[in-house]
């Protein structure tokens, strides 16, 4: 019990009189990973919604890419949602090392800053 109360002071001690600066850049990764985490889940819904064969890879592009964009918070969550994605969905699905790996790329791609319509397929609903 003492431990517990001697860590909790110390804690807040340091985060009292750590530097302001420190503390907005923490806040800013933060919000940039809920932004990313909700800018995956969009599209996620999106893939979905359209429904449309061939447009998976687009998706996971497009996905990363938006989460990316919201600066290093984000792109840390789009990384962490597509691993876990990727590692469940070739556990469970069975799909297979190849599409895993493409999914991978398309991920990569899209966290990198290129063009999600790289992976567009012709004929998807300008929509998305």
């Amino acid at each position: 019990m003492r431990l517990c109360v001697c860590l909790m002071l110390l804690s807040f001690i340091l985060c009292t009189s750590a530097e302001r600066p420190l503390l907005v850049r923490g806040g800013k990764f933060v919000r940039d990973a809920v932004g990313g985490a909700w800018d995956m889940l969009r599209a996620y819904q999106d893939m979905r919604e359209a429904n449309y064969k061939g447009a998976d890879k687009y998706f996971h592009a497009r996905g990363n890419y938006d989460a990316a964009q919201r600066g290093p918070g984000g792109a840390w969550a789009a990384k962490v949602i597509s691993d876990a994605r990727e590692k469940l969905q070739s556990d469970v699905s069975g799909r297979g090392a190849e599409d895993t790996r493409a999914d991978q790329e398309a991920n990569e791609w899209g966290r990198s800053g290129g063009d999600p319509n790289r992976y567009r397929p012709a004929g998807l609903p300008s929509k998305y």
